[in-house]
């Protein structure tokens, strides 16, 4: 082989072994008793699952999984629907403010997050959401980034599709649900599955918002396990990153194949 067309495929091996060194370390540690956690070797010399009873049995881990799974789960299935329907009415209705209303939704993309957080928090305080699922689920009901992915799939939708339903009796939302959204479901998986990861991650504004351990997320809850360079219990941590990668892997296995070609689609926007 030409010294050409070597070069992509070290590149490549490169940089998979620099992205996925970090996981095989996580993993390794897991396994790992805590006196060998420091040690080198990748393949652990006493395997033990003594970490993954312990983090079960004697911390909350179980609930703060439970919380993740209620936040992600509810938080895509809201960024879901809303984004797309309102992406769909700016692309297809005409209405007054129309422009301005849209204008008003990309500008939420340029505030970023930190400077969000005490006016959220002083809301919540008010409205007496603190320390609530709903305190942590509010801010990520809904996104300016979906409203506008939407609005460019459903733009490359043929108005004569829509008439042709209206023509044959079917309502609005009925040509929403039966011909709009199948035609951009790649589209639709690609959303959810950001959606899912940036809600399955957040720490910031769950850490902030929620005061009893019972309402933590995995994120905030693996981070108690961290108390200084000396104190940490990154046996504990390592174990419990381990298992919260497991749902993102599960859903990627399951829409692979729909997110790769909504990935590609949005980079040909």
């Amino acid at each position: 082989m030409k010294p050409g067309k070597l070069l992509p495929y070290i590149v490549l091996i490169i940089g998979a072994v620099l992205m996925l060194f970090p996981f095989i370390w996580m993993v390794s540690t897991s396994l790992k008793a805590p006196m060998d956690i420091f040690n080198l070797n990748i393949i652990p010399e006493s395997p033990t699952l003594a970490n993954y009873i312990q983090i079960l049995q004697e911390s909350m881990f179980v609930r703060w999984f439970f919380n993740s799974i209620i936040i992600a789960v509810i938080t895509t299935i809201s960024v879901i629907f809303f984004d797309t329907l309102v992406g769909y009415i700016i692309a297809k209705f005409n209405f007054f403010g129309k422009k301005l209303l849209f204008i008003l939704i990309l500008s939420t993309l340029m505030v970023p997050v930190e400077m969000l957080i005490i006016p959220w928090y002083m809301m919540s305080s008010e409205l007496g959401w603190t320390d609530t699922y709903w305190g942590i689920l509010f801010p990520g009901l809904m996104t300016g980034f979906g409203v506008f992915l939407m609005k460019q799939f459903m733009e490359q939708i043929p108005e004569d599709l829509l008439n042709a339903a209206r023509i044959d009796g079917m309502n609005e939302f009925s040509i929403f649900f039966k011909i709009a959204v199948p035609q951009v479901w790649p589209a639709i998986s690609a959303l959810g599955i950001f959606s899912f990861l940036s809600n399955w991650n957040a720490f910031l504004w769950p850490l902030i918002v929620t005061e009893s351990s019972s309402l933590r997320t995995l994120p905030v809850g693996l981070s108690y396990f961290s108390s200084g360079e000396a104190e940490s219990q990154w046996h504990l941590i390592m174990t419990g990153a381990t298992i919260s990668v497991i749902p993102l892997i599960l859903v990627f296995i399951f829409l692979q194949r729909h997110i790769i070609k909504g990935i590609v689609l949005t980079g040909m926007k």
